[in-house]
C-alpha cells in the first residue's frame, strides 16, 4: 500500500476505500457465532454476494483471529440457510417476513427471495475451501457443513432432470421485466437430459433463457471436487464423496458435449446457455459466474485455447452485451439499461487477463468511471459515468480490491 501511494496516490485512496467497504458497512456478527452480510443497499444476505464480498479478505485470515472468526461464522450461517432451503438465493437476518413474500413459490419468513440460481450453491463451498486452504482450521467442518454438502449434491442431482424430478417452480406477478419470473407456470423452458444441472436464474437474478447455464455448471464441477475431498477427509462419508465425483463427471461431459458452439468467426467456443435440444444462447453477462470468469472459477486456466476463443467472442461486438463508450468498453447485462457497462465485468476481465498492459488500461477505465464517488457501481453509462445504478454495491468494491492486490503482488503500479 505504501508503494502504491507513492506511485499513484489517487488509485491508492480508491483501493483503500473500496477494499474496506464490505468490512466497514455490511458485516454483522451475531450472538450465535454466525455472520450476516448484506449486499449493500439491499438489507438481505445473498449466498453469492456475501461469499464474493469477503473472499478478498481470506488470505489475511491466518494472521487475524477476528477476521477468521467472521469468515467462519459466515460459512456456518450460509450452511444453515442452504439446509433450510437449497433453492433460495437470499435470506433475512431473522424470520421477519421481509422481501418477496408474494412470489408464487414455497416461501418462508426468513427467505428474502427464492430464485433458484445454481451458483448460489457453489459460492459458499468456494469460500469454505479458500478459508480452509489458507488457515488449515479444521474446526470449521461441523455437522452443518456436512448437511450443507449433502443438500447441495442431492439438489443438483434432482435438477439434472428438472422437468421429470423437480418440484421447484417460481412465478412473480409484480414484475418490471419479463426476466423476473419463469415462463410455463413457473417451470421454465424445457430441457433435454445432458448431465448438466438446470438453473432457473442467472447470477444477475434474471431468468435463464435456456435452463443449462454453462458458467454455473463449470463452477459446479469445481466445487463438487471440493465436496468430494471434504466428505472423505473430514466426515469419512464415502457415499457422499462418490456421488459428488460421479456428478462432477456427468456435468463435465454435458458441458463439453452440449455446451460448445462452432462460431463462424471465433471457432469452437462455450455458449452461455443451452437446452440440450440444440438451441444456444450466445452472449455473456457481467455477473459471475460468466464465460469471461472461467479461470476465476477454476474450471480452466487463462491460457486454455478454448477459453481464449471464448474470451475473444465475449469481448467483441458478437456478444450482444458488449458495449463501448468514451470512458470505457466492456460487458454489461440485460439486468441493467442497454449500453451500461458493469464494473464487475471490467474487474473480472482484469483478474483473468495475462496481459499487464490490458490490466493497466482496465484500472484506468475503472478509476475514471466512479463518478467522483470513489466506489464501484453496479453499472454505468460509458459515455457519462455520472449515470449509474446502485451507489452502494459492496461485491464490486471488494472485487476491485482483490484485483488491485493481485496486480500489486505481480509487481504492478
Amino acid at each position: 500500500m505504501k508503494q502504491l501511494k507513492r506511485v499513484n496516490p489517487e488509485l491508492a485512496n480508491l483501493f483503500q476505500q473500496c477494499y474496506l467497504n464490505t468490512l466497514d458497512t455490511t458485516v454483522e456478527r451475531l450472538p450465535d457465532g454466525t455472520t450476516f452480510v448484506i449486499t449493500g443497499d439491499i438489507p438481505a444476505m445473498w449466498l453469492r454476494d456475501s461469499s464474493a464480498q469477503v473472499r478478498p479478505y481470506v488470505k489475511l485470515a491466518s494472521e487475524d483471529d477476528q477476521l477468521a472468526a467472521m469468515i467462519k461464522g459466515l460459512v456456518w450461517r450460509q450452511a444453515s440457510m442452504i439446509v433450510l432451503d437449497p433453492y433460495a438465493n437470499a435470506f433475512n437476518k431473522e424470520a421477519n417476513g421481509n422481501g418477496h413474500q408474494q412470489d408464487r413459490t414455497t416461501m418462508l419468513p426468513i427467505i428474502w427471495e427464492r430464485k433458484f440460481e445454481l451458483d448460489s450453491l457453489c459460492y459458499p463451498v468456494q469460500l469454505l475451501h479458500d478459508y480452509w486452504s489458507t488457515t488449515e482450521d479444521e474446526s470449521i467442518f461441523n455437522e452443518a457443513i456436512h448437511l450443507m454438502m449433502k443438500a447441495i449434491v442431492d439438489t443438483m442431482i434432482i435438477e439434472q432432470r428438472h422437468d421429470m424430478q423437480s418440484s421447484y417452480s417460481f412465478e412473480r406477478d409484480d414484475i418490471i421485466l419479463p426476466s423476473d419470473t419463469l415462463p410455463f407456470d413457473g417451470r421454465g423452458t424445457h430441457t433435454n437430459y445432458t448431465g448438466m444441472v438446470w438453473s432457473g436464474f442467472r447470477p444477475s437474478d434474471d431468468a435463464c433463457k435456456f435452463g443449462y447455464l454453462i458458467p454455473a455448471n463449470m463452477f459446479a464441477v469445481v466445487i463438487l471436487e471440493y465436496i468430494g475431498l471434504f466428505a472423505s477427509r473430514f466426515y469419512n462419508d464415502a457415499a457422499l464423496a462418490a456421488k459428488a465425483e460421479k456428478l462432477s463427471k456427468e456435468i463435465t461431459f454435458g458441458i463439453e458435449t452440449y455446451g460448445v458452439y462452432d462460431h463462424p468467426r471465433h471457432g469452437l467456443i462455450y455458449a452461455y446457455e443451452t437446452d440440450g435440444f440444440g438451441n444456444y444462447n450466445l452472449m455473456d453477462d457481467a455477473n459471475v459466474p460468466s464465460l469471461l470468469s472461467i479461470p476465476y472459477l477454476g474450471y480452466l486456466p487463462a491460457d486454455d485455447a478454448r477459453y481464449r476463443r471464448t474470451r475473444a467472442f465475449v469481448l467483441s461486438k458478437d456478444n450482444p452485451y458488449y458495449y463501448e463508450g468514451k470512458f470505457a468498453k466492456g460487458i454489461g447485462s440485460p439486468h441493467t439499461p442497454a449500453g451500461y457497462i458493469w464494473h464487475i465485468g471490467l474487474i473480472i476481465q482484469g483478474l483473468t487477463s495475462t496481459d499487464r498492459k490490458e490490466q493497466d488500461e482496465l484500472i484506468r477505465q475503472i478509476s475514471a468511471t466512479t463518478a467522483g464517488t470513489h466506489f464501484m457501481h453496479e453499472s454505468f453509462n460509458p459515455d457519462d459515468p455520472g449515470q449509474f445504478t446502485r451507489e452502494w454495491f459492496a461485491w464490486a468494491n471488494s472485487l476491485f480490491g482483490q484485483f488491485i492486490l493481485k496486480c500489486a503482488e505481480a509487481g504492478s503500479s
